[in-house]
């Protein structure tokens, strides 16, 4: 695959959707050629019993994997992951090399935005810290929703977590001007200027789930709203600048990223997930399938 893919991708080239295995696909494209990688990875909630049992073992000065308490070097030993009834027999031996290849793709002043639920984000922050370093870790989105079960012997999980590690803590790009403001809670306490401009979104994001009769549905199960991208896309990224997103399901990534003039690749080795990209962007991509 990787001899064709790699003649997909130029960086003075147009838009693509990429119908292949992410993990074959990603090592064709070049290194640190784009500013925004967002990922909505599948969640593993199928299985039914899963069990990790995680030590930290002090090492040698400078040995370890990890570096913790006071800037002591650790090692991580992780134990047995148990079989569980999901599609991967190691959800992390899946997703790892794909989050390594998210952090060589990233260019320097780049940001990767993963998007997970409350059963997998702390191990994910884990595995992210190893690879990007404990300082490039940035935020913890809290994307709060309103629909889904009504839980009666728990307190209700009306969220989703989205990761946020840059490539250079101290380079990244970050435009709070180009973000859409929210309302203030107390507009009483501001100025007036204030109240018109309104008042920058914190890491909390109160949005609703895409309507089932709204324009933007496309009918795909994990589709996610365009408003939650669109707030990634125009804080993180300038007009021209490149996004890739290689778990693109229904492509709510491409289809902002046109709409704000930026360049884009979506990955997915689903047919029915190309097929409805193809429709959804018609004319704004070319549509390759490996």
């Amino acid at each position: 695959m990787a001899e064709p893919a790699a003649a997909l991708w130029a960086a003075d080239g147009g838009n693509l959707v990429v119908q292949a295995d992410n993990a074959g696909f990603l090592p064709s494209l070049p290194d640190e050629s784009f500013t925004l990688i967002y990922i909505d990875p599948p969640f593993n909630t199928g299985r039914t019993q899963r069990r990790q049992q995680t030590t930290m073992v002090r090492s040698s000065e400078g040995e370890g994997d990890r570096v913790g308490f006071q800037g002591r070097s650790y090692q991580t030993v992780r134990g047995q992951l148990h079989r569980y009834d999901d599609a991967f027999t190691d959800y992390w031996a899946f997703l790892e090399p794909r989050l390594r290849e998210a952090w060589r793709l990233l260019a320097p002043d780049g940001t990767l935005y993963l998007h997970l639920d409350y059963r997998e984000v702390h191990y994910a922050k884990v595995m992210l810290d190893a690879i990007f370093g404990r300082e490039c870790f940035l935020n913890e989105i809290i994307w709060a929703y309103d629909y889904g079960a009504r839980a009666t012997r728990r307190w209700p999980a009306k969220h989703d977590n989205i990761l946020v590690y840059v490539k250079d803590p101290e380079g990244y790009h970050f435009d709070s001007e180009e973000v859409d403001r929210e309302p203030y809670m107390a507009p009483g306490l501001v100025t007036e200027a204030k109240r018109k401009k309104g008042k920058l979104p914190t890491d909390v994001w109160w949005h609703t789930i895409v309507s089932p009769t709204g324009k933007e549905k496309t009918g795909y199960p994990t589709q996610k709203p365009e408003g939650l991208l669109r707030r990634m896309v125009a804080a993180s990224t300038r007009p021209g600048d490149w996004c890739l997103d290689f778990f693109a399901g229904s492509g709510t990534l491409g289809a902002v990223s046109a709409k704000l003039k930026r360049r884009f690749v979506c990955v997915d080795e689903n047919p029915a997930a190309v097929d409805v990209m193809a429709t959804r962007l018609d004319g704004k991509a070319e549509v390759h399938r490996l």
